[in-house]
């Protein structure tokens, strides 16, 4: 319940003080309730974090992809990654408070049920972001996975980078162990993010081939 009172509190915060801030502080300030729920995980459910490959961060924006098992990668990667703005389904805009705060750090927030208009509006969106010198981020796998799997990863960010002329980064973690897709109980135990070394693409296809099958080898790795 913790979780979900400092929510909704951060929330009510940021819609009064988040309108009157520029948008890089905006996403400062967003960054610490992240930072804090990462410790309030710790210290009730037991939940440890570990970061590996903090040296291949690149210093300019870049498009990043990462797999996606639950909750705990939609707000942690706000203050592992800064500046950052996240492609989310619209839909989460519509929630009371949490939404409204959202809303106000820019995401690219997209109809999934018209796939053609989502595309088109990632790759613009997302284009004018990294020229604003924001790091984007793609759960390529477009939802929820369960833990110790890897979905079928999409085009489009990879598709984005090379429009972009940016480079790709790579990320997998393994968060469903401990808190798994669509439950609210959480196990204690380690999530481990590995961070893989940046790269251009040179063709989106090839690339979101090569990425999924990385990211399936090294979940396993995690895991083992």
């Amino acid at each position: 319940m913790g979780y979900i009172s400092s929510g909704i509190l951060a929330s009510f915060i940021a819609c009064i003080i988040g309108p009157f801030l520029s948008l890089h502080n905006r996403l400062k300030f967003f960054s610490l309730w992240p930072r804090f729920t990462n410790w309030f995980l710790y210290f009730t459910c037991g939940i440890k974090v570990i970061i590996e490959g903090k040296e291949n961060l690149p210093l300019k924006p870049c498009v990043i992809v990462s797999n996606h098992q639950g909750q705990w990668e939609t707000f942690s990667m706000q203050y592992l990654f800064h500046p950052l703005c996240t492609l989310l389904k619209r839909e989460l805009l519509f929630i009371p408070l949490w939404g409204w705060a959202m809303s106000l750090i820019h995401p690219i927030a997209i109809n999934r049920g018209k796939p053609r208009e989502a595309l088109k509006q990632a790759l613009e969106e997302g284009n004018k972001r990294l020229k604003k010198g924001l790091f984007v981020l793609f759960f390529p796998e477009g939802t929820r996975i369960e833990a110790g799997k890897i979905g079928k990863y999409s085009r489009s960010s990879f598709e984005l980078a090379l429009r972009s002329n940016v480079p790709v980064l790579p990320i997998v973690h393994n968060s469903g162990d401990c808190w798994p897709a669509h439950k609210f109980l959480k196990q204690s135990g380690t999530i481990k993010l590995i961070i893989g070394k940046s790269f251009f693409v040179t063709s989106a296809k090839d690339s979101s081939v090569k990425i999924e099958a990385w990211s399936k080898k090294i979940l396993e790795e995690i895991r083992s």
